[in-house]
């Protein structure tokens, strides 16, 4: 049986995650999740995405994105092909590593665009392994609070613009 079609559309968000297979550990360590972050921002530079959002957790991620090309699938096809021969090179294993297909859910209401950024930056408080917002150091909540140039590249302007962001 074929794959169903996945829903794409010019300027679409998506709430993007994936989660490693069988629970393994996808981020080990600080080099991992920096290597990761690295690979969002190159991702968004080479196929034009936006990404507004991210968190990494131990065993998945979650991705805040709009596509102005329609090209989510060659985007998350790159992230995690890419990211998984990177990790098996430095960890020195082989195979798979994510459970299967990402997973998207397209995100149709403008309204909605600032409860899942919140949803996604609370991640990390939601399952027990930080306590506040600030204390967790692997979303792109610090790109929303912090001025520096080296958060450019998330793209929170859109987000600022339709209302009122609290944390």
């Amino acid at each position: 049986m074929s794959r169903p079609l996945r829903i794409g559309y010019p300027n679409a968000w998506y709430h993007v995650m994936n989660r490693a297979r069988r629970g393994q550990t996808l981020f080990r360590d600080k080099t991992d999740c920096i290597d990761f972050q690295d690979l969002l921002r190159e991702t968004a530079d080479m196929f034009g995405i936006r990404i507004a959002a991210f968190c990494l957790m131990p065993t998945h991620y979650h991705i805040l994105v709009k596509t102005p090309e329609m090209n989510l699938s060659r985007c998350m096809r790159h992230i995690n092909g890419v990211y998984t021969q990177r990790y098996n090179i430095r960890h020195k294993c082989d195979g798979t590593l994510f459970r299967g297909r990402y997973k998207s859910i397209l995100v149709e209401a403008d309204s909605y665009l600032l409860e899942l950024v919140r949803y996604i930056h609370r991640n990390p408080m939601r399952a027990g392994i930080a306590e506040k917002l600030e204390g967790y150091r692997w979303s792109s909540h610090h790109g929303y609070i912090s001025r520096s140039k080296k958060w450019d590249w998330i793209y929170k302007g859109s987000i600022f613009r339709r209302g009122q962001v609290s944390f």
